[in-house]
């Protein structure tokens, strides 16, 4: 899913903007849009019941019907959203968040985190088509349950009775005693890494019984906790499943260029530089 932010002021037509984004967006696959409500968003849902669910204590409350949904809750963070929409959805455009470190259209020399894909005083100065292009030259938002669904969609799926997973995440600690890890921060060598990315799934599908093989790693910075790696395989049975998982993670580590650097409470070094 590529994630594409809109920040800057209503009067310089972001809502305008953020249409006709979804207009040429929904043509090529399908859209969700996240808006930052800085107070409790007012929900018009006909239907009082929802307050009163949220006041006796659900922390979410969905309302289903054949025309629509909608959703209240609290405690919900952009990265759990945009974890649950990726299995779903080819682009989310985010209304608001300036602080998200996603590619971002600039209106008016908003301030921002994220690398600007645009820049304009105003909405009518932006290329649409040209951000739509700039945006699928990033690097995806990816998930594993959003791989899950990729091989699940594979031509060859009729033919599997096993999907098997890895997921490589941050560990906070090898021992009680060690300095905790607050992130790590991860980079490749353009163009070698998706090369090699590419062999190695080239190599590992071409194995008897092995209809598709998905890797992923995440670069920049990843808190501790979070997801880092993924690889997904979809075979005919699980014998083979798990053994491709296994030789997948184990080729990725060893063959493809990817650069580490950890921050602790106490130090920040590039591990492949550490003696």
């Amino acid at each position: 899913m590529y994630v594409l932010g809109v920040v800057g002021p209503d009067d310089a037509g972001k809502t305008h903007l953020l249409e006709s984004l979804v207009t040429h967006l929904a043509e090529r696959g399908r859209v969700a849009t996240v808006e930052r409500c800085r107070d409790t968003p007012d929900i018009d849902t006909g239907d009082t019941d929802t307050d009163r669910h949220r006041e006796a204590g659900a922390d979410a409350t969905y309302g289903l019907s054949g025309s629509g949904w909608f959703a209240a809750g609290k405690d919900r963070t952009l990265a759990e959203t945009l974890d649950d929409l990726a299995p779903t959805y080819e682009y989310a455009i985010l209304d608001g968040f300036d602080d998200a470190a996603v590619p971002q259209v600039v209106l008016a020399d908003h301030e921002h985190a994220g690398e600007a894909l645009a820049t304009g005083e105003r909405a009518g100065e932006i290329d649409v088509d040209a951000v739509i292009d700039s945006l699928e030259a990033t690097e995806p938002y990816v998930t594993l349950e959003s791989l899950v669904r990729e091989a699940k969609e594979s031509p060859r799926a009729d033919r599997a009775g096993a999907i098997a997973t890895f997921t490589g995440r941050v560990r906070e600690k090898d021992s009680a005693d060690d300095a905790s890890t607050e992130f790590l921060e991860f980079e490749t060598y353009e163009g070698v890494a998706e090369q090699r990315f590419a062999t190695i799934r080239e190599e590992l599908e071409a194995r008897e019984g092995i209809y598709e093989v998905l890797l992923h790693h995440r670069t920049g910075v990843i808190e501790s906790g979070a997801d880092i790696v993924f690889v997904v395989v979809l075979a005919g049975h699980r014998t083979e499943a798990f053994r491709t998982v296994e030789d997948g993670i184990d080729r990725l580590k060893d063959e493809v260029p990817i650069f580490k650097k950890e921050v602790t409470d106490d130090e920040e070094f590039w591990v492949h530089t550490r003696v």
